[in-house]
């Protein structure tokens, strides 16, 4: 399993990115995709996942109405569209992956068994 995010960059605020992660090793078609960010200093937090399907997705708080998950299994691609962009979405930007079809979505880091490198976001006030 080898993921790769890509598609961060330089923003204004209110602006918007995608982020896609391609996976360029074994199929994770059966398996929740979760993206995190993680801020200089700060731990890394749960941004939003979707499940195998694409039919079960969820955000934190702080992204709801902002951000949409997706994927495209025939790719092996995720995306994160991100609009409404602010200074505090800034972060490097993980894509992951639960180890098993088994199992089942999860908003913790510490229950996703493959990662990819990053993209940094920069959000510009």
């Amino acid at each position: 399993v080898q993921l790769q995010a890509s598609g961060g960059g330089l923003v204004q605020a209110g602006g918007s990115l995608r982020l896609s992660c391609v996976n360029s090793g074994r199929t994770l078609s059966s398996r929740t995709m979760g993206w995190f960010r993680q801020a200089p200093g700060k731990e890394r937090v749960f941004v939003a996942f979707v499940n195998w399907s694409g039919g079960n997705m969820d955000y934190a708080d702080s992204v709801k109405g902002r951000f949409t998950i997706s994927r495209d299994n025939a790719k092996n691609t995720v995306y994160l569209q991100m609009n409404n962009l602010t200074p505090e979405d800034a972060a490097v930007y993980y894509c992951a992956a639960r180890k098993f079809a088994s199992s089942g979505i999860s908003s913790s880091p510490e229950e996703y068994a493959y990662w990819g490198r990053g993209t940094q976001v920069t959000v510009s006030s």
